[in-house]
């Protein structure tokens, strides 16, 4: 089935295509950045073959297409023909605010190789015209901050109509294995009595209901969960807001087999619901 919705991002270099790419992806679609024009109608055929629904389609085209710019009008008129929904959205800001970040990313201009930044600007707009007059959509970022074009692309283009999910992944580990790298707030859970010196438990996980029960009959235990619900109630809105998409929860014990593994699953299934988007994964419940 082909995309009934295509997205072409364009604009000028340091406009904030990259983080507006970035935002996209988090919104659902599927990016792909500086696929070369001319085979464009071919990608759209072989995701339409796909035996993976890909509904949703972002493609990056700028400068880096060269001469292949001339292209892009029949391109588009060709792929309005096969698309249900197809917008171009150009990314632009003045030019003393791309001069500016330039400079504060000490990064040339693509277009300035042997001149000024400001001759490289000016020369990316007189290429980047054509593409820029067929556009559904001009985009000044001259105002905004990283934080501000997300919020913008999201109350305009989210199914959601303008709500951002935090796609929360709640992960339990054993001490004794190394942190998890990707870790955003880490919890050691080592306090409680470990149901690994408990003859009858120490065979079992923190998913099995004997270990959840043993667990649930601390009073501390009890107590420490309702804080660490109370504490996510109160962070994560606040995540949301300033546009993180990801947050990564870890709760460790000493072999991450039983406490660790309990306490994720119930702080996982704390945070189901609408608003969050939540996986829970055990990354050491099978090492000894």
């Amino acid at each position: 089935m082909k995309p009934s919705r295509l997205v072409i991002l364009s604009g000028m270099s340091g406009s904030g295509k990259s983080a507006a790419v970035r935002c996209f992806e988090d919104m659902g679609y599927f990016c792909v950045d500086n696929l070369p024009i001319k085979l464009i109608p071919l990608f759209i055929e072989l995701i339409g073959r796909s035996a993976e629904v890909r509904d949703r389609i972002a493609l990056v085209i700028d400068i880096r297409e060269g001469g292949f710019l001339q292209d892009f009008p029949d391109i588009l008129d060709e792929l309005k023909g096969a698309i249900q929904e197809i917008q171009v959205l150009f990314f632009e800001a003045g030019d003393p605010v791309l001069v500016r970040r330039f400079s504060e990313t000490r990064r040339p201009h693509p277009l300035a190789i042997a001149g000024s930044v400001e001759e490289g600007i000016a020369k990316e707009r007189e290429a980047l015209r054509p593409l820029r007059d067929r556009a559904d959509r001009i985009i000044d970022t001259s105002r905004f901050n990283v934080h501000e074009l997300k919020t913008y692309l999201y109350d305009h283009f989210s199914e959601t109509g303008g709500v951002r999910t935090l796609f929360v992944s709640v992960v339990s580990f054993g001490y004794k294995h190394g942190l998890p790298a990707d870790a955003d707030l880490v919890f050691d859970v080592r306090f409680f009595p470990n149901p690994f010196f408990v003859d009858r438990l120490r065979a079992k996980t923190g998913l099995d209901r004997e270990v959840t029960e043993y667990l649930e009959g601390i009073s501390e235990y009890v107590a420490f969960c309702a804080r660490i619900e109370d504490l996510l109630a109160f962070l994560l809105p606040y995540y949301v807001r300033e546009g993180k998409a990801y947050l990564t929860l870890a709760f460790g014990c000493t072999g991450g087999r039983h406490r660790s593994v309990a306490i994720a699953e119930r702080i996982g299934r704390a945070l189901l619901g609408p608003v969050y988007r939540t996986r829970v994964s055990h990354r050491d419940i099978v090492k000894e």
